[in-house]
């Protein structure tokens, strides 16, 4: 995700100034991000399609109609049949730059293209075509980054920024005035280095930024702001309203009509009653992580993660009591190894613990979790899952698997498509 937040980038940067500053020098250099521009009109009429492909970098999953949607991070979608878990198929893939997240509704599919909101017809499943794209409904967003470096010469003028070209600047040394004058004016920018009814819906993994309610698409995908858009004409998509938090939003997740929004500094509670604006409940807090939530009878269950983008060291499953909406109460933590998304089929818990595998528990005492333990498969690098009532879609570093979990003393792995390497 994207977070306009000075992290690397800045403190090399600041360390540098510092150093220059105890010597006599009259210039200095430093490496930074320059974009890389795509015109608007190649960029908006870039959509298409081809047959199924080879998976290279997995992304997000989601789930319709024997369908698994399988995000390529910033390329586009992997269309699978799944009619058949055992031997699932690819039979497409969906070209859609700067495409992260994907939600459905009926034969309509939602899809994020940078800073578009790109509605895509998928009636016929192989041959898609493109309803409508609404223009800079994420204005803010940018290509995610690896080194955190800050951002040289940001222009939107020139078109979609689709990358970045690290290039070392060079700058005369006019004193702390001019250094900070330059910086703040604007030139540059610091980056985190990262990266009809409800049945007419999809199924998201827990990491998804967009969730549906009856016509209304919400959205994270800007980390600070809860989009509501009107999605009841996929040709005429509409914001309806914009729901603005201090804190950095990821992940959303819906049960009836609350919305449960993981950020990196807890969860926050919607009331989605009124369907269109989203109305604050309550909000729980924790040490800065990253959090996907789910949510089951009166538990809400968070995991929390050390890594570059959560900027922390804490590994661990929070559980809940939403009991009284209005005071959300942490009942007990689990200690955890590197825990990604997670998904709930009650009692069973699934939970992918990156590095670790994936492990699945029965929840029915929920302050007894971690002496519960059902399963475990170590082995594989995991990012999140969707549980189907027998059969669990999981995606990884390490591909796509579908396990059998009818009996949940016996889960059957029943099959994998691996990463491209």
């Amino acid at each position: 995700m994207n977070k306009p937040v000075v992290f690397r980038g800045l403190l090399a940067l600041m360390l540098s100034v510092v150093m220059w500053g105890c010597v006599d020098r009259d210039e200095y250099t430093f490496e930074v991000y320059k974009p890389v521009y795509k015109s608007y009109e190649d960029f908006r009429s870039s959509f298409k399609s081809g047959p199924g492909r080879e998976i290279q970098q997995a992304g997000k999953i989601y789930f319709k109609d024997n369908f698994i949607f399988v995000n390529e991070v910033n390329k586009g979608i992997h269309v699978i049949n799944n009619a058949d878990p055992s031997n699932p198929q690819r039979i497409a893939f969906y070209e859609i730059e700067g495409n992260v997240d994907i939600a459905i509704r009926g034969n309509i599919l939602f899809a994020d293209s940078y800073i578009d909101l790109v509605s895509i017809d998928i009636t016929d499943i192989e041959n898609p075509l493109e309803v409508s794209r609404l223009e800079n409904a994420f204005p803010e967003v940018l290509p995610p980054n690896e080194l955190g470096l800050p951002i040289y010469e940001l222009d939107r003028s020139k078109g979609v920024v689709v990358g970045w070209k690290v290039e070392s600047l060079t700058q005369e040394y006019g004193g702390w005035g001019g250094w900070w004058g330059g910086w703040w004016g604007g030139q540059f920018m610091a980056m985190d280095g990262s990266g009809g009814g409800e049945n007419n819906a999809g199924v998201a993994g827990s990491m998804a930024r967009f969730m549906l309610h009856q016509h209304y698409l919400y959205s994270v995908t800007t980390p600070w702001v809860l989009k509501t858009l009107d999605i009841s004409d996929a040709g005429t998509m509409t914001p309806v309203d914009s729901v603005y938090s201090w804190r950095e939003m990821e992940t959303l997740f819906r049960l009836d009509e609350n919305l449960f929004v993981g950020t990196t500094s807890g969860m926050i509670i919607y009331d989605i009653s009124d369907p269109a604006h989203p109305q604050f409940v309550s909000d729980i807090n924790h040490i800065n992580a990253c959090d996907p939530v789910v949510v089951a009878n009166d538990i809400a269950f968070v995991t929390l993660r050390s890594g570059t983008m959560c900027n922390n060291f804490t590994n661990q499953l929070d559980v809940i009591d939403i009991s009284n909406i209005e005071q959300p109460r942490l009942l007990k933590s689990f200690p955890m190894f590197n825990p990604h998304g997670l998904g709930i089929d009650h009692p069973l818990l699934f939970i992918c613990d990156g590095a670790a595998g994936l492990k699945v528990y029965d929840a029915s005492n929920p302050l007894a979790i971690s002496s519960n333990m059902i399963a475990h498969f170590p082995g594989i690098d995991t990012f999140d899952v969707i549980p189907l009532g027998e059969i669990l879609i999981l995606i990884g570093h390490d591909g796509l698997f579908q396990y059998n979990y009818s009996d949940p003393q016996n889960i059957v792995l029943l099959s994998h498509i691996p990463i491209s390497k």
